[in-house]
């Protein structure tokens, strides 16, 4: 993924959210000056066969089989100890560190690499628990434009930006256990983050050539007109 090409999307997520760009630009300047550049070679273990996608929602637990059957496993926030705790691997956390930022530090110095994204209200937590991380094993992500170490893949929510490292990995296929864009128990700012997580599904679907099967059923009601497809 290109800046240039992820540009007009951020853009258009600034704008629906009112997120301040500075903001955002100056956690990720912060982010930089605490890590390292990362070796893609860590993530060699997505390429080439089927990446589960793990998602946080509530369905995971029933789910995590799907991630058991997989080659690889991504695991979005909290969704890697409920992996964890089923005996399934973890292969990347994708995370903000908004809820389980001890796990994030454990998997670093276990050896596992966690790709660490920074945005304009999450600077606290970068500050007190990147410098915990086994730095070699910490991937520094940002949602602007990206600067030295700090590296733009594509997404937007930690499940999404998970799917779209998958694919920069080269992952030959993606499953999305543990997805709930319908979760009644989350609240109007949530609901409007799966709704942009979708929608980037369906773009990196129609990017990758795949079908998708947790947007069965979905596809023709999702709004894309803020997306380059």
């Amino acid at each position: 993924m290109e800046y240039a090409e992820w540009e007009p999307v951020y853009e258009a997520i600034l704008a629906d959210f009112g997120f301040d760009p500075a903001a955002d630009r100056g956690i990720r300047d912060r982010l930089a000056a605490l890590c390292s550049p990362f070796d893609d070679r860590r993530l060699d273990a997505l390429a080439g066969g089927t990446v589960a996608v793990a998602g946080a929602g509530p369905s995971l637990p029933d789910e995590v089989a799907r991630a058991r059957r997989a080659d690889a496993v991504v695991a979005a926030s909290s969704a890697a100890d409920v992996c964890r705790a089923a005996g399934v691997d973890v292969d990347l956390m994708v995370t903000d560190l908004d809820k389980n930022p001890e796990t994030a530090v454990d998997l670093t110095r276990e050896g596992t690499p966690v790709a660490v994204h920074a945005h304009g209200d999450n600077g606290a937590a970068v500050e007190e628990y990147v410098p915990e991380m086994a730095g070699r094993n910490v991937l520094p992500t940002t949602q602007a434009e990206p600067v030295g170490p700090v590296a733009n893949y594509g997404g937007f929510t930690d499940g999404d930006r998970g799917a779209f490292l998958a694919d920069h990995a080269g992952a030959a296929a993606l499953v999305f256990p543990g997805w709930d864009f319908d979760d009644p128990a989350v609240g109007p700012a949530k609901r409007a983050k799966l709704a942009w997580a979708e929608r980037l599904l369906c773009w990196l679907e129609r990017r990758r050539g795949e079908r998708f099967a947790v947007l069965d059923g979905r596809r023709g009601d999702v709004e894309t007109d803020a997306l380059p497809i």
